[in-house]
Parts: C-alpha cells; sequence; structure tokens
C-alpha cells in the first residue's frame, strides 16, 4: 500500500527516487542538525528520546537495532540508560553517521555502539536477531513504510519490542492552529538561518502531516507483524510514542 508521506520529497536535492532524495538532503544538513532540532523542540526532544527508551526498560534488551539513527542521539541514550551488550544504528546518510560516530567516540561508546550504511527496506541482518528494534524520528523519510516495518520485524526475535517515535500533528486548540503558525513560518526561516537550507525544513512539517498517526499507524504497525501495538501522545500529541511486540 502507498502512503501519501511517502509522495512527500525534499525538493532541491536531485531527481532520484526518494531515498535517494532524503540521502542527500541529510548528508548536506548534518553539520547543524543537532542545533536545529533541539532549538526547533527546545529541548523537549530529549524528554520524548527517555520517555521512548523508559518503554523498553522492563524488558532488558541485549541487542538493540536503531534504525535511521542520524546522529545517534537516541543510540546514545538507549546505551547508557539501558546498558546493552551491543547497539547497531543505522542509516542511509553516512553524513549523520559522521556525526553520530564522532560523539560515541567522544562518550566512549564506540566499542558498543556501531553505525552502519543501510537500506531500511532491506536490512542485511539474518532474522530474529534483535531484542529491541526502534525508530526515532525517521520513519516517515520511508520510501516505503509497509516494507521498512516488515524488515523490522523479520530482524526482531520473537517476544522482542519495536519503539517508534515521531513527530504528529496536534487535532485541537489552540496546539493545532499554533502548530500550523510553527510550521509554516518558524520551522523554514530556522532552518534557514542555521542550516542554510530552507526547503529541508519546509519538507519537514510537509512530511508529518502526510504521515499515518495515532489509530491509523496502529494498524499498519499491526499489519507488517506486530501485536499488542500500543500508543501515547506527548506534548500536546506534537509527538506520538508506539510500542509493539513480535
Amino acid at each position: 500500500m502507498e502512503y501519501p508521506q511517502e509522495k512527500i520529497r525534499p525538493q532541491g536535492f536531485g531527481n532520484g527516487s526518494k531515498r535517494e532524495q532524503v540521502e542527500q538532503m541529510f548528508d548536506r544538513i548534518a553539520p547543524t542538525y543537532d542545533r536545529l532540532n533541539h532549538t526547533m523542540t527546545m529541548g523537549i526532544d530529549r524528554r520524548w528520546r527517555k520517555k521512548a527508551i523508559n518503554a523498553l526498560k522492563p524488558f532488558f534488551p541485549k541487542r538493540i537495532l536503531d534504525v535511521a539513527t542520524g546522529t545517534g542521539d537516541f543510540a546514545l541514550l538507549a546505551c547508557r540508560e539501558l546498558k546493552p551488550d551491543q547497539l547497531i544504528g543505522v542509516d542511509i546518510s553516512e553524513g549523520m553517521m559522521k556525526v553520530g560516530r564522532a560523539k560515541a567516540k567522544k562518550a566512549g561508546l564506540d566499542q558498543i555502539i556501531q553505525f552502519q550504511r543501510e537500506d531500511c527496506t532491506q536490512l542485511s541482518f539474518e532474522a530474529d536477531q534483535f531484542d529491541a528494534v526502534t525508530v526515532a524520528f525517521g520513519i516517515r523519510n520511508f520510501e516505503h513504510l509497509d516494507q521498512g516495518l516488515s524488515e523490522m520485524c523479520r530482524v526482531l526475535r520473537p517476544g522482542g519490542h519495536l519503539v517508534i517515535l515521531e513527530l504528529s500533528t496536534p487535532r485541537r486548540f489552540p496546539m493545532k492552529q499554533l502548530y500550523k503558525v510553527n510550521s509554516r513560518l518558524f520551522i523554514p526561516t530556522l532552518g534557514r538561518l542555521i542550516s542554510h537550507n530552507k526547503s529541508a525544513y519546509t519538507y519537514l512539517p510537509q512530511s508529518i502531516q502526510a504521515f499515518p498517526q495515532g489509530e491509523v499507524m496502529v494498524e499498519v504497525i499491526r499489519k507488517a507483524g506486530f501485536s499488542e501495538v500500543n500508543f501515547k501522545r506527548l506534548a500536546f500529541d506534537v509527538c506520538t510514542l508506539y510500542v509493539a511486540t513480535k
């Protein structure tokens, strides 16, 4: 099935597939990504990551796969909080992972965290390999959502857990109205000032708005082979946490 967000593409990054355009976009904005991300959310994104990681604490995962790992913020926090034996962060953007590798080395976690380039729709790992699979703020960039979720289900061991953290659009007044103003004016302007790339941060709110949310996303996850799928809206619906079991 094709989902609306799969048609949303960043402008000005070539004429290839969405995956190729997203890769080019993140390679280009990688040096300023962390600064801009924390500025836009006023640092609240750190709390959201902590909530997602807390959802995994009762299960003590020892081998974790972090998909769309980007600059490794989620991977680093998961490593500190969950104390896994191994954490592999995968992404299509070498530019983003270059930043992540430097951060892991600085934190003294480079012996536990490994970064490698992977296409989320064709993961190179064998089936039933991981105790937990996580995706933080990256799943809306998937070119083929069903394939990506099916691959994550395949490499997760039976009884293992999937945790997804993704931005979402508020549904109620006044956050709904404030979000519209923020996404049309503040985010693209801030993106231009800090990253010197307005188009990447025009794509951001468009991809969020088009992405399946709430109950709809629960059904998408369940269709990929997961059970016990639950979700929780955070920060007045600005972010959503999904937890599922294989």
